[in-house]
């Protein structure tokens, strides 16, 4: 059966009673692995029936268990999510928000399950007293970047169309976890070493951290009985449990309360806060001569949007034949490919933001994809690098009234790939968007920092307002950007991907749909390849994956090139003739588990 081991994995379930939907799944904790698998080799993982991908080992079991017990694709995520609010803290959770795109064999739908800013938000909440925007720290730190979370309340409408498991059992995995403990991993542990900030939080220092303010110990065992009652009163009660009573309360005492930055947050945010469903973002691409249909989340996400438009621009430029060389991108393509992402990217800082708040242009977001526009567009690259871009105007739009958004910091996120055995298919990105989020832990979870994702200044030097600025009740633009791909002849499910990393999921889920679908790898060989991109500034390289003569070409084309690390965390699973093949990146922990 191809599936990895964890240490000596325990699979085993104990399935008395399956009748009416496998209301008898037990959850077995497998023994736990030491090591992370992180920044190592990762095979890749083939399977028959179905698979899960996720950013920890252990929530890739609890995933794999629900679906083998019967559970649907949403069953198993409900359990990757509580597993992962515990044992990968830094980057997702319950206090946190996600974006969830799910395909039942028939449509695909959005589930909205991203934070807002607080109904007593407004655009100056960034700026400080000097009229300034606040340094990013300074703002993220604290209770006034939080937002109203959103996770568990759009899990539990998925669940409850989509369910097949009840509820509670798909909390039992964490709550188990959380009580017994797990052992901190080495990514854990490095990322505590190197945090500035969270120890300024008396709780998560209690938590995180030894007497003498070392981090805990690879292979420590971290026990967090808090979050195991609070994961208990969500099982039995819903997402009422976190957004009303006793833990909302909590919620909003630590918010208004921090001692140098108190957020705006209320009992009745959290209480009104509703999930959304919305239509996905659905258009056709061609890859190496092929028709394929790529559905990603729309507004407030830039996902889907923006990394069409990178791999349309390119289909329009001579990239669409450019081979690997040497199993790696040209200096040419990478050309290409950095003066489309700098068009692309100046087009989502004029344009996308919550579509509750601003009109995309000509009435519809599909405007920015349409193919004429999108040709007109790659006319503009040249042979010499445009360094920043400005922003586009498609066929039939009146000239913008907002101003681009200037770049800000986005960090964060977890990626969850699913397909059961039923034909349900997932992609959901989930995040508490820095690491760590605001760095405040209420009952053994951490809240989000998600405001921060919002343009600290509201308007330009002119005035023209912002679209992705402050206001209450929005969400705030994102890049995550979970992607269901379909062959277009059949209609069949090609592929379900995404990836952390703040602007740069952007790159990164769009290098391995080149990858898959362009140069035909496998996920896992697509997921290797170097990171690169440009946020329409520098073009930005992965530290020591390419050799010195690409960045030497790409200088000599005018790019400032800068190489650093570009840590994704990407997660694909792809159809083959026998099943799925899934991918998980050797840059973190993931694993891929299916049966």
């Amino acid at each position: 059966m191809p599936f990895p081991a964890l240490g000596s994995l325990v699979a085993a379930l104990l399935l008395a009673g399956c009748a009416g939907g496998g209301s008898g799944f037990r959850y077995q904790p497998p023994d736990q692995p030491e090591a992370a698998s992180g920044l190592s080799a990762k095979p890749g993982w083939a399977t028959n029936r179905f698979a899960v991908a996720a950013a920890n080992p252990l929530a890739t079991d609890a995933g794999f268990q629900v679906l083998r017990a019967g559970g649907s694709a949403i069953d198993a995520a409900v359990a990757v999510q509580m597993v992962l609010t515990l044992v990968e803290p830094q980057s997702s959770g319950i206090g946190g928000g996600a974006f969830l795109l799910h395909h039942d064999g028939r449509k695909v739908e959005a589930y909205d399950g991203r934070e807002t800013a607080p109904a007593a938000a407004d655009e100056r909440l960034f700026l400080g007293p000097d009229g300034k925007p606040l340094p990013f720290y300074e703002a993220v730190v604290g209770g006034r970047a939080v937002g109203v979370p959103g996770t568990v309340r759009m899990l539990e409408l998925a669940h409850r169309e989509h369910g097949r498991l009840p509820w509670a059992r798909l909390i039992e995995p964490a709550i188990l976890l959380a009580e017994r403990g797990f052992r901190v991993s080495p990514r854990l542990n490095t990322l505590l070493a190197n945090e500035a900030h969270l120890k300024k939080d008396p709780a998560a220092a209690a938590y995180f951290y030894k007497a003498d303010g070392a981090p805990h110990d690879v292979g420590h065992v971290l026990r967090n009985p808090e979050l195991a009652a609070v994961l208990r009163r969500i099982a039995r009660e819903g997402s009422k449990a976190l957004h009303e009573g006793e833990i909302a309360e909590a919620i909003v005492q630590k918010v208004r309360s921090h001692p140098g930055n108190p957020g705006r947050l209320s009992l009745a945010d959290l209480a009104g806060y509703q999930p959304i469903k919305r239509e996905a973002f659905c258009h056709d691409w061609t890859a190496a001569g092929k028709p394929w249909r790529l559905c990603g989340f729309p507004p407030p996400s830039s996902g889907a949007i923006t990394v069409g438009q990178i791999l349309g621009i390119l289909n329009a430029t001579p990239a669409a034949r450019l081979p690997l060389e040497s199993g790696l991108p040209s200096a040419q393509w990478l050309h290409f490919y950095t003066e489309a992402a700098r068009l692309a990217f100046a087009d989502r800082a004029q344009y996308i933001a919550d579509p509750d708040f601003v009109q995309p242009p000509v009435g519809s977001w599909m405007s920015l994809v349409d193919p004429a526009y999108l040709a007109r567009r790659a006319s503009l690259i040249g042979e010499q690098s445009m360094k920043v871009a400005q922003p586009g105007t498609p066929t039939g739009a009146a000239a913008a009234r907002t101003a681009p958004m200037p770049e800000q910091p986005e960090f964060g996120t977890s990626h969850i790939s699913i397909v059961d055995r039923f034909g349900n298919a997932l992609a959901m990105t989930t995040t508490i968007e820095d690491q760590f989020g605001a760095r405040q832990m209420v009952k053994g979870f951490l809240l989000n920092n998600e405001l921060t994702d919002f343009s600290f200044a509201p308007a330009d030097a002119q005035g023209r307002p912002i679209a992705n600025r402050v206001q209450p009740g929005k969400r705030p633009r994102s890049s995550m950007a979970p992607t269901l791909v379909f062959d277009k002849d059949s209609g069949q499910l090609a592929l379900t991907g995404g990836s952390p990393g703040g602007a740069l999921i952007i790159h990164y889920v769009a290098k391995t749909l080149q990858g898959v679908f362009h140069w035909g790898l496998d996920p896992q060989r697509a997921i290797d390849l170097p990171n690169f991109g440009s946020n329409n500034g520098p073009t930005l390289l992965e530290d020591r994956r390419f050799p010195t003569a690409t960045a030497l070409a790409l200088r000599a084309r005018g790019a400032e090139v800068r190489e650093q690390a570009m840590t994704s965390g990407l997660q694909a699973i792809a159809r083959t003739p026998t099943g799925w093949f899934g991918g998980a990146d050797p840059r973190r922990e993931g694993v891929v588990m299916g049966d």
